[in-house]
């Protein structure tokens, strides 16, 4: 088994990968297989999530990409800030990992929330207004407001939230 202690923001060469939800990019200790069947564990600092198009450097120098799968999301867009913000403070207060961003569209900019799928979440924020959606996205949900090493937003550049990047 391969084992990655290193986390590393660019590689060149080769490189192996894997492909992981959010849930398992937050573990600071993880066991899974690379796209190509070889078995991996990760050994890192507590409370780092690993981010996509991070790179982990293992014990005998392979290299692993960290992808961030698709998974299913609840997604709210509205140029309503106000409405926004209530949402996200509702969310928040939950404690539901939140993914906070601006969608760049045809007709004007609008903020959005993204959250992993859950049917009572959904109810809560239709009862606060606004309109929610379905889809199978990355997640890149904001690291607390106390974690050291800043945060992760998206800025999607088409109309249906489809290419993002993070800072």
């Amino acid at each position: 088994m391969l084992e990655a202690y290193e986390i590393l923001a660019t590689a060149s060469g080769e490189y192996q990968e894997v492909v992981a939800t959010y849930e398992e990019r937050k573990k600071s200790r993880h066991r899974t297989k690379t796209s190509a069947g070889v078995e991996i564990g990760w050994f890192l600092e507590r409370g780092r999530v690993l981010e996509d198009g991070e790179y982990l450097r293992c014990s005998d120098g392979t290299v692993i990409k960290i992808t961030a799968e698709m998974e299913s999301v609840s997604e709210v867009v509205s140029g309503a800030l106000l409405e926004l913000t209530r949402a996200a403070y509702h969310l928040g207060n939950r404690h539901v990992p939140l993914q906070i961003g601006v969608q760049i569209g045809k007709e004007s900019d609008a903020g959005f929330l993204r959250y992993q799928h859950d049917h009572v979440l959904d109810n809560m924020v239709r009862g606060l207004g606004l309109n929610v959606t379905h889809a199978k996205k990355s997640f890149h949900p904001e690291n607390g407001a106390y974690h050291g090493s800043g945060h992760g937003h998206s800025h999607s550049h088409d109309e249906d939230g489809g290419h993002t990047h993070s800072h």
